[in-house]
């Protein structure tokens, strides 16, 4: 009697622990934020040195350890300014994924629509830095800019 009575607790409680592990999603990886962010100062002087495929190396490095949205959205731009727009825009949309209020990332995959035609697509980019800079940042001038400066030619 005593084993049937363990038996039937232990069932219990496999049944009961196991939707609570099923149901709690791992978000250690992609809520690295702070300290624990990779250092990206080489990779941006790359970048500004227009070393573009020195910084994909880099940053394909560093997105093998670790999820981060400024990772993403750095391979989204510089993936962008070799010509890769198909691939430039799965990263900008995994640093979005990552997080949604990356101005960077939001103005990024603007011009990216802007540079493929897409004006739809990046004025709602644009719209969605209104949202997050109600009172003006550098990202949504610099989408604004590259919007009207389409717009005219």
């Amino acid at each position: 009697m005593r084993h049937a009575l363990f038996a039937v607790l232990g069932v219990i409680a496999v049944l009961t622990a196991a939707p609570i592990a099923i149901a709690v999603p791992a978000y250690a990886v992609d809520d690295i934020e702070g300290a624990d962010a990779p250092d990206l100062t080489v990779v941006k002087a790359k970048i500004e040195a227009k070393d573009y495929k020195g910084a994909l190396a880099d940053l394909r490095d560093l997105a093998q350890d670790t999820q981060q949205a400024d990772v993403y959205n750095l391979l989204g731009f510089t993936l962008r300014k070799t010509g890769d727009y198909q691939t430039s825009l799965t990263y900008y949309t995994k640093a979005l994924e990552l997080q949604p209020d990356h101005k960077a990332a939001h103005e990024y995959l603007g011009e990216l629509y802007v540079e493929t035609g897409d004006m739809a697509k990046a004025n709602e980019q644009l719209a969605s830095l209104q949202k997050l800079c109600p009172a003006g940042c550098e990202e949504l001038s610099d989408l604004k800019q590259a919007i009207d400066t389409k717009v005219t030619k």
